[in-house]
C-alpha cells in the first residue's frame, strides 16, 4: 500500500496525471476486500491490484480514459456473475463498488501526510465522498489528524461532524467504513497508520515460530530477548528490529501505537511477570501471555498485589491463542497468529462449516429438481 502512495506523490511531482482506484465496498466472495488499491499512471502501468482479470482490465480502461479526457471522478459498481469468474478463473461471485479518484496536484499535501503515516508519523483519518447525486461533490475529502487538527470539508457542518466522530477508532487501526448517508450520499472513511507492528517478547522456540508466521502477513515483527544468541538478526533476518535488554525495559526502545500487538513467550515465570507488567503500561491493542491457566493466575495475583484494577488484567488474553489443540511451537504460532488475526479483523474464532441445516435444504432442492425432470420426460 505504501508503495502506490510513494508512486502517486511521484508522479504528481511530475506534473503527471493519475488515477487512484479504490474498492470501496463488496458484497458476497470477491477476489478483493474493501480498501485494495490501484494506481494507474498516465502512460499505462499500475501499482497495486484490485484482484486482477476483466474487473480490474475495466477499471483500468476507465482510468485511462478518465486521464484522457481530464475527466471528474467515477463511482462503479459490478456484479461478479458466474461468467465473469469463470471466465478470470476466479471463484466468487459477489459485488465490488469502486471509486475512481483522479489525483490533481492539490492532492499532493494529503498524499504526503498518508505516506507519513505509514512511515510512523501522526495517524491520519479520510473521509471521502464517493456517491453522490450531484457530480461536484465527489472527491470531496475531510482530513482529521490524530491531534484533532482537521482540514477540507464535505460540504457541510453536519457531515463533517458526523464522520469526525467515526475516523479516530478506525484510524487507530488503518481500518474503513463505507457509510450511506440520505439523498444517495455514500462516504469513504479510511484511516491511516503503520502496518501492524508484533513484539515478540521471546527469542526462543516458539518466538522463532510465531516470527516465521507473521513476516508473510506484512506485519513488522520486533524481537526481544535477554540473550544475545535468542535477540539477533541472523537469528530473525526480517525482523524491523532486535532489541537486547531486560524484559522490563525491552519495549521502551520499540515504537508502539494502538496498532500494536504484543506476544510474551519469555523462557520462565520471572521474564514473564516483568514483561508482562511492562506490557500492559504500552497502548497496544493486544497483549498475550503464553503459559499455563495456573502460571497465569499467579502472575495476575502477584499484579493485583502491586494494585493493577481487574479490568486491566481482562484485556490480557492469557493463556494465549485458540484453541486448536496446538503441541509443537509452529502449531502454537498458527494459534497465537489466529487469534491476533481475529482481534484485527474483527473475527469470531468460530468455525465456519456450514450448518447441517443448509446441506440438507440444497439435498431437499436437488430431489425436487430430479423429481420435475423425471415428469418431464416421462
Amino acid at each position: 500500500m505504501k508503495e502506490i502512495f510513494q508512486g502517486a506523490i511521484a508522479e504528481l511531482s511530475e506534473s503527471s496525471p493519475c488515477v487512484l482506484a479504490t474498492v470501496v465496498r463488496t458484497k458476497g466472495s470477491t477476489p478483493q476486500k474493501t480498501g485494495a488499491k490501484l494506481l494507474i499512471r498516465s502512460d499505462g502501468t499500475s501499482i497495486g491490484t484490485l484482484g486482477g482479470g476483466c474487473v480490474e482490465g475495466d477499471i483500468w480502461f476507465a482510468a485511462k480514459e478518465i486521464i484522457r479526457r481530464s475527466d471528474t471522478s467515477q463511482f462503479k459498481e459490478y456484479y461478479l456473475n458466474e461468467d465473469i469468474a469463470a471466465k478470470d478463473g476466479l471463484v466468487c461471485g459477489g459485488t465490488m463498488y469502486f471509486f475512481l479518484h483522479p489525483l490533481q496536484s492539490e492532492n499532493l499535501p494529503s498524499l504526503k501526510e498518508t505516506l507519513n503515516a505509514f512511515e510512523g508519523g501522526p495517524i491520519l483519518g479520510i473521509a471521502t465522498i464517493i456517491n453522490s447525486r450531484e457530480p461536484s461533490d465527489l472527491g470531496k475529502q475531510i482530513l482529521l489528524r490524530e491531534d484533532g487538527s482537521k482540514s477540507g470539508t464535505l460540504g457541510s457542518k453536519d457531515l463533517d461532524s458526523l464522520v469526525i466522530q467515526l475516523i479516530p477508532d478506525l484510524s487507530n487501526f488503518g481500518d474503513n467504513k463505507y457509510i450511506s448517508e440520505k439523498d444517495g450520499l455514500d462516504i469513504f472513511i479510511e484511516g491511516y497508520t503503520t502496518p501492524p507492528t508484533l513484539i515478540i517478547l521471546g527469542g526462543g522456540h516458539v518466538g522463532k515460530a510465531i516470527y516465521n508466521s507473521a513476516i508473510p502477513l506484512g506485519m513488522d515483527v520486533y524481537i526481544a530477548d535477554d540473550r544475545v544468541d535468542y535477540a539477533n538478526f541472523n537469528r530473525f533476518p526480517l525482523a524491523k528490529g532486535v532489541v537486547v535488554s531486560e524484559f522490563s525495559n525491552a519495549l521502551n526502545s520499540i515504537p508502539m501505537n494502538k496498532n500494536s500487538y504484543i506476544v510474551i513467550a519469555t523462557r520462565g515465570h520471572r521474564q514473564d511477570d516483568s514483561a508482562l507488567e511492562s506490557a500492559i503500561q504500552t497502548p497496544a491493542r493486544y497483549v498475550g501471555l503464553m503459559g499455563s491457566v495456573r502460571k497465569t493466575l499467579l502472575i495476575f495475583k502477584n499484579l493485583i498485589s502491586k494494585g493493577y484494577s481487574k479490568q486491566t488484567l481482562e484485556k490480557i488474553c492469557a493463556p494465549i491463542g485458540l484453541n486448536i489443540g496446538a503441541i509443537t511451537p509452529e502449531e502454537i504460532a498458527i494459534s497465537i497468529m489466529s487469534e491476533i488475526i481475529m482481534i484485527r479483523r474483527g473475527g469470531t474464532g468460530n468455525p465456519m462449516k456450514m450448518k447441517e441445516s443448509l446441506i440438507e435444504r440444497i439435498q431437499s432442492q436437488a430431489k425436487e429438481q430430479n423429481c420435475e425432470k423425471s415428469r418431464h420426460f416421462s
